[in-house]
């Protein structure tokens, strides 16, 4: 009885383990607001980012504002490789990062340590 509840938990350990990293989860997405000739979002940074998806207008200056309220230091960092940004994000502070809009497509981040990702998508 014991081989069996120890394979029905290992089975079901595999099992929460592939949907954790390899299934579709619901995707946090927002289009930003233009006033003026700036647009503006703001991304909460605890355990990951919210929103992970953020749609931005190809021209218009476009600022994101990420406020880390996570203590993990894997979020510590905010990594945009297309743009050649690595900024510190500390804790319970808000950082600006200017991105560029002047092209439009499809822009990856991540944390510092390549865990957490975001997407970037100017249209």
């Amino acid at each position: 009885m014991a081989k069996l509840i120890v394979l029905i938990a290992g089975v079901a350990l595999i099992g929460f383990i592939i949907w954790w990293f390899f299934g579709n989860h619901a995707v946090d997405s927002e289009a930003a607001s233009v006033e003026g000739n700036q647009q503006t979002v703001a991304v909460t940074v605890k355990g990951g980012y919210s929103p992970e998806v953020i749609e931005l207008k190809r021209g218009v200056p476009a600022t994101l504002n990420f406020t880390r309220l996570d203590s993990s230091s894997c979020l510590d960092h905010v990594v945009f490789p297309d743009f050649g940004v690595n900024q510190e994000l500390p804790q319970n502070q808000t950082e600006s990062i200017a991105i560029d809009t002047s092209k439009p497509g499809e822009y990856a981040w991540a944390c510092g340590m390549d865990m957490f990702h975001g997407k970037l998508i100017v249209k």
